[in-house]
């Protein structure tokens, strides 16, 4: 999930309030005599009670709640195409199922929104379906189509879109807001189950030298030829980041200071280019800038020292 969950469920919460007040509205002015009054007024009802649920609770609501509410959205609208599927039904079912698919698409990783939107359609096709259909099937295709494609897309440039807001764009590596959010996870599952996660900053030594020597590209070629070297030697879960012009961040987790320091002299050499280090385990209680602030610490005395 993406973008945060406070946001994503309030949104939800949104989406959720006003289908309900939409149903509550069919009910007090339905369009004809079919019109399924009684399931209009209770669907209003638990759209309006989820919503408010949703919003009371929204920073708390964990990831796989939100993939239920969103699911079972997707199926309450089968129910009303059950009930309410006609030529002039169909039309009102199409935004619910469409909104369904972005917020899916905007919110969710690409597979999982591909997985609601073949939800929403199917729900929503089952319900059309038992509703004994007469003159809305080119109809109901073009909207199913339609719901299916936008999934796609949005999920898509959606992914596209989060990718270049984490990613330092000349390294490759996460930026600081990027990587300062995953380490805060990190940090927050260690002191949950105990494991170790141990925090390094390395810092680039004598960096302005090159790019006043040689100019601004041969330093733009060396810090990439120096992140793509870390990266290969880094684990899977370890985290590199750049957390400023010639400052660099790692986080590893499941790892202690010991082992910190044998990954840092493993990256050592794999580039000529010196550099200095700072390593720091979390501590119990510790935030990110604490234990940022020891590493950093650490690492202006190991440069003095060796300056000295």
């Amino acid at each position: 999930m993406h973008n945060g969950p406070r946001t994503a469920a309030t949104l939800l919460a949104v989406v959720y309030g006003i289908s309900g007040l939409l149903c509550w509205l069919g009910a007090a002015a339905p369009m004809d005599d079919a019109t399924p009054v009684g399931l209009l007024w209770a669907l209003g009802g638990i759209g309006l009670a989820i919503g408010a649920a949703l919003r009371s609770a929204a920073g708390l609501v964990p990831p796989w709640l939100l993939h239920t509410a969103v699911a079972q959205l997707s199926v309450l609208i089968g129910v009303v195409a059950w009930r309410s599927a006609t030529p002039v039904g169909v039309v009102g079912l199409g935004p619910a199922l469409i909104a369904v698919s972005l917020y899916a698409a905007h919110f969710f990783g690409l597979p999982a929104a591909r997985a609601h939107g073949a939800l929403a359609v199917v729900s929503g096709s089952v319900g059309a379906w038992a509703a004994e259909p007469t003159g809305f099937l080119s109809a109901w295709v073009a909207l199913a189509v339609s719901v299916l494609v936008l999934t796609e897309v949005q999920g898509r440039l959606a992914r596209q879109l989060r990718k270049a807001a984490a990613t330092d764009p000349l390294t490759g590596v996460a930026n600081r807001r990027a990587w300062e959010e995953q380490a805060a996870g990190h940090l927050s599952r260690a002191a949950r189950t105990g494991e170790p996660v141990t925090f390094a900053i390395l810092d680039l030594d004598d960096f302005k030298e090159v790019n006043d020597r040689e100019g601004h590209r041969a330093g733009d070629d060396l810090l990439r030829e120096l992140t793509a070297s870390w990266r290969r030697r880094l684990r899977r879960a370890d985290v590199l980041g750049r957390y400023g012009g010639d400052e660099f961040v790692l986080c590893l987790p499941a790892t202690d200071e010991h082992a910190a320091w044998q990954l840092v002299a493993a990256l050592e050499e794999v580039h000529p280019f010196t550099w200095t280090a700072g390593v720091a385990a979390a501590a119990r209680g510790d935030e990110l800038a604490t234990v940022l602030a020891r590493a950093d610490a650490q690492l202006y005395r190991r440069k003095r020292n060796r300056l000295g």
